[in-house]
């Protein structure tokens, strides 16, 4: 959650906050008004039982009493919940504004996905079409291609990571460059960039810079490995045979 968007989510917390102290005041000083002036009656004084003839209280204004008390009870519960459903919407809203904020192609960040949950698109995320075998990362608005397995391993990734998304999935999103792994073992001054299982002999430090790689990428491995390893193209191309290792 970058800083704005906790700036936001607190404000709107606090808001909240007051309304429901505001309110819940509000009642505590309605209540203790009304129970204020009651003063407990005194003491009636005993009279004799009513004669026989006087009637009793008929059927009909019992009635009306129970009526009466039925319908003043549930006005505090009404409010209650009045006042429940607005903290629900106000969480809502809040939820919404956090975790579905637009990126700058204008495309919502929470897709749902066919049997899971919905997937919150942000750095990090590691996914799959369920048809294919590539694996992308997303980082900085873009999705990358991770090119082979050694550069999956290089970069720390885990299988628990890779979220398997419906096919076609990845046509909706911009890609950026693909994420390669460089193979080098210590025996050999040559380094190698492992692309679809082959491996690309880099034939100079201005052509490695070209690329954009820097020496972070460099992973070192036996030499017997990268000998076992087949032969693509050079980079740049054209300068083959490949030297090896």
């Amino acid at each position: 959650m970058s800083a704005n968007d906790r700036a936001r989510a607190d404000d709107l917390f606090d808001l909240l906050a007051d309304e429901v102290t505001a309110r819940l005041a509000a009642r505590a000083t309605a209540a203790a008004a009304t129970a204020a002036p009651r003063v407990p009656p005194p003491a009636a004084p005993l009279t004799p039982l009513p004669p026989a003839g006087e009637a009793e209280p008929t059927a009909e204004q019992e009635a009306v009493a129970q009526e009466t008390l039925a319908v003043a009870m549930p006005v505090t519960a009404t409010g209650a919940s009045h006042l429940i459903r607005r903290l629900a919407l106000g969480l809502l809203v809040i939820i919404v504004l956090i975790n579905l904020p637009l990126n700058r192609h204008g495309a919502s960040l929470a897709r749902a996905l066919p049997g899971s949950a919905a997937l919150v698109i942000r750095d990090g995320l590691v996914v799959k079409e369920a048809d294919k075998d590539t694996i992308y990362v997303f980082r900085d608005e873009q999705f990358h291609w991770i090119s082979s397995l050694d550069a999956f391993e290089h970069f720390s990734y885990r299988w628990q990571q890779v979220h398997v998304v419906e096919p076609g999935f990845m046509a909706g999103f911009e890609l950026g460059a693909p994420i390669h792994v460089l193979l080098k073992c210590q025996e050999s001054p040559h380094i190698y960039r492992l692309e679809n299982d082959r491996k690309r002999w880099i034939v100079d430090i201005a052509s490695f810079e070209a690329e954009g790689h820097v020496w972070d990428d460099v992973r070192f491995v036996a030499c017997d490995y990268l000998r076992n390893i087949p032969d693509g193209e050079t980079i740049p191309p054209g300068r083959g045979p490949a030297p090896q290792p």
